[in-house]
């Protein structure tokens, strides 16, 4: 499958030009994208209650208002809210005022794909996913730099729906990297499964598992902890750089021998079999439901598991290693 990439050279801001843009939501991404968006020279306004966004949006020089009242003169209005607390916002501040004509953007499809937000018929329904968090966004920004982002269009009423998110990518930066075209679907199920399988969940269980296994064998906690999670970082960082040829030969060839021939055994076909079983849970909507429903139950499962995490001997041997280290920044 070809993908359609677009750079600054193939975007037009103009789409931009002369609108009221409104981002809902001062967060990690609400604030990058405010921010990038203020800095390419469009108008921007804040919809934030009170608290940490408000007060943050504030010191940045915008004068939030209650998404109710900061949507209304919004001609395109910028969705950066958690996935599960957006639709509840959407349908009590959002949707009585969202007339045709409008566009209503999203930083993730998570809320179209699964239809717990429906908007209206006569409205551009749009989507820019910038591909990393958005404290990386506003940095790359400002370096001149840029993130990459999908964009998509699920619905295009006003028949200019893709130029106006291309121009939003571009106002944020993304289109010095590139812009790719892509579905609010394929979007939302391979971002899911990435950090279900490999970024967060994969990564993390497999780190558990190398720890323990080494500290059942009798090896020093904190040993255990530099050898399976702390060197992770300069691994992904040569990966990130030079992709896993480019690791492999920045590594000793004892270490990409022993990659080549012992990683196969730890995904084996038992675990691409588990692999297909989750994404399938992403596609059917089994998880968006099982998510969503959590939260509304008040998230006492997660808060479980949250807590006997984060109270392992993982996390204690990992305290212990930082504090050699007292130049690490805490990134939370």
């Amino acid at each position: 499958m070809s993908l359609r990439i677009y750079r600054d050279k193939d975007i037009s801001l103009e789409p931009l030009h002369g609108r009221a843009l409104c981002v809902v939501g001062y967060g990690n991404q609400g604030r990058a994208h405010a921010l990038n968006l203020r800095d390419s020279g469009f108008r921007v306004e804040v919809g934030q209650r009170p608290g940490a966004g408000f007060a943050q949006a504030t010191a940045d020089g915008f004068a939030p208002q209650p998404v109710s009242e900061a949507v209304v003169p919004a001609d395109l209005i910028i969705l950066t809210l958690p996935d599960e607390t957006a639709a509840e916002t959407y349908a009590d501040s959002v949707a009585p005022v969202l007339q045709p004509g409008r566009a209503l953007g999203f930083v993730h499809g998570f809320n179209i794909r699964f239809q717990f937000i429906d908007p209206p018929p006569g409205v551009d329904v749009i989507m820019v996913a910038p591909k990393g968090p958005g404290s990386l966004l506003r940095s790359l920004y400002l370096e001149n730099k840029g993130l990459p982002s999908l964009v998509a269009v699920e619905r295009d009423a006003s028949g200019g729906a893709l130029p106006l998110a291309l121009a939003w990518a571009a106002g944020i930066g993304s289109a010095r990297a590139g812009v790719i075209e892509t579905t609010f679907a394929d979007e939302t199920e391979t971002d899911l499964f990435g950090e279900q399988t490999i970024l967060c969940g994969g990564v993390t269980s497999l780190m558990k598992a190398a720890f323990e296994t080494l500290v059942e064998a009798g090896y020093a906690p904190e040993f255990a902890y530099l050898e399976c999670v702390h060197e992770l970082k300069q691994v992904v960082d040569l990966v990130y750089a030079a992709g896993m040829s480019g690791m492999r030969a920045r590594v000793s060839n004892t270490a990409e021998y022993g990659d080549l021939t012992r990683g196969p055994r730890m995904v084996n076909q038992a675990t691409r079999q588990e692999m297909r079983r989750v994404l399938e849970e992403i596609r059917s909507g089994a998880f968006a439901r099982e998510w969503i429903q959590e939260c509304r139950a008040g998230r006492s499962r997660m808060k479980d598991l949250h807590e006997r995490d984060a109270s392992s001997e993982i996390e204690s041997a990992g305290r212990a290693v930082r504090q050699l280290m007292p130049w690490l920044t805490d990134t939370s």
